[in-house]
């Protein structure tokens, strides 16, 4: 198997309340570190995409973050599938890479959102973004929690899930968190706290959905073949797929299933490997259903089992199959569109070996999978550590 892209340093700034850090300084920290990781200057680097910024009103962030950084970009993107932003930028990286458009190519993203927006601010903004149809959904004023809510209440009608079940997520996710020095919300929650939290639209409870942070990420990818030339252990990129089944959640013929599906099939086909080669799945965690329905999609489990699959404990560290061991949207940090990339720094730890206390033993492939929209847009990367190539 062969890999035409390696990620080969990566960087993430403070997550949290980060009150003293603007947008721009949080994402210079987040790649400094990353220039640092991989053993490179930041001149030295030739491409860079990165993502949608609300808190500032740049019309060509790529143009203003290079700038700020002092990298003279061959290959420049602005990316913005909301949350599966992440995942793809690494995809478009590798891309740039493949068709000779640059040779080294930072991949970073972040903002202020809690310090700059608060929470209901930015509750409001996404509200206000376009997850709901302009002419069909919006007018009955919708917030994107109560899109996700169909979502949920579909699935325990079809399925017999369990506000329990939705409940082990948050659970299991946070104990991930728990473990996880630079994560936004550490303390342990249980089964019982997550259903007494604050209801925020049936069947969804506060702890059922993303936190808001301050925070960001960034990668170097660079050609597979010239991995060796710096110095960390590098992830290669063994596959990667996109799916999209509707736009707006009215549209979705089943609201159950998602591009997941497709997305998965296509890194699974390309990577030649099938969901019972992956050792650890960085799944988007917007909201816990969204969990299930992706476990299900991906095929870690059949359709309809999500429920009763993460109450089993499989998604558990020490499970079949560990998710989201960073502590995700749900505990760790969620900065805005681009707060997927988190999951793609976790895939690249994983498989590196360096996660420390949440560390999936033997680890040699990862699962990233970003989501954007109302289980709309949907990207899958499968990483691998070099034994995989």
């Amino acid at each position: 198997m062969a890999s035409q892209a390696a990620i080969i340093g990566i960087g993430e700034s403070r997550i949290g309340r980060v009150p003293d850090c603007s947008a721009m300084q949080l994402m210079a920290d987040a790649a400094r570190k990353a220039a640092e990781d991989a053993g490179l200057r930041l001149d030295e680097i030739d491409g860079i995409v990165t993502g949608p910024i609300r808190v500032e009103s740049w019309t060509n962030p790529a143009a203003v973050i290079a700038t700020a950084l002092g990298i003279r970009p061959r290959y420049l993107a602005t990316l913005n599938l909301a949350g599966a932003t992440g995942a793809a930028m690494i995809q478009h990286a590798a891309m740039a890479v493949a068709a000779g458009q640059a040779t080294k190519v930072l991949c970073v993203v972040g903002q202020n959102l809690l310090s700059a927006m608060s929470r209901s601010g930015a509750v409001q903004g996404m509200a206000e973004g376009g997850a709901a149809h302009i002419q069909f959904e919006a007018p009955y004023g919708p917030l994107v929690p109560s899109l996700y809510a169909l979502v949920a209440q579909r699935h325990m009608h079809e399925f017999g899930t369990t506000e329990e079940q939705m409940a082990e997520v948050a659970v299991t996710i946070r104990h991930h968190a728990s473990l996880n020095e630079n994560a936004h919300k550490r303390e342990p929650i249980d089964r019982e706290a997550v259903l007494a939290s604050r209801p925020i639209t049936t069947p969804l409870k506060m702890l059922d959905c993303s936190i808001i942070s301050d925070g960001a990420g960034a990668a170097i990818v660079t050609g597979g073949d010239r991995a060796g030339d710096h110095p960390g252990r590098p992830a290669f990129l063994l596959g990667a797929g996109y799916g999209l089944r509707h736009s707006y959640i009215g549209e979705a013929m089943d609201i159950t299933a998602s591009g997941a599906v497709e997305s998965g099939q296509d890194a699974f086909r390309a990577a030649r490997l099938t969901p019972r080669d992956i050792d650890v799945a960085e799944l988007y965690d917007c909201f816990t259903i969204t969990v299930i329905v992706e476990l299900e999609d991906l095929g870690f489990c059949p359709k309809g089992e999500g429920g009763r699959f993460v109450a089993d404990g499989h998604i558990r560290l020490g499970g079949s199959i560990p998710v989201t061991t960073h502590g995700g949207l749900l505990s760790a940090g969620h900065f805005g569109p681009g707060s997927g990339f988190m999951h793609v720094l976790e895939g690249v730890k994983q498989v590196r070996g360096t996660a420390g206390a949440r560390q999936v033993p033997n680890a040699k492939t990862a699962l990233v999978h970003g989501n954007g929209g109302v289980i709309a847009t949907h990207c899958t990367l499968i990483l691998g550590g070099p034994e995989t190539i």
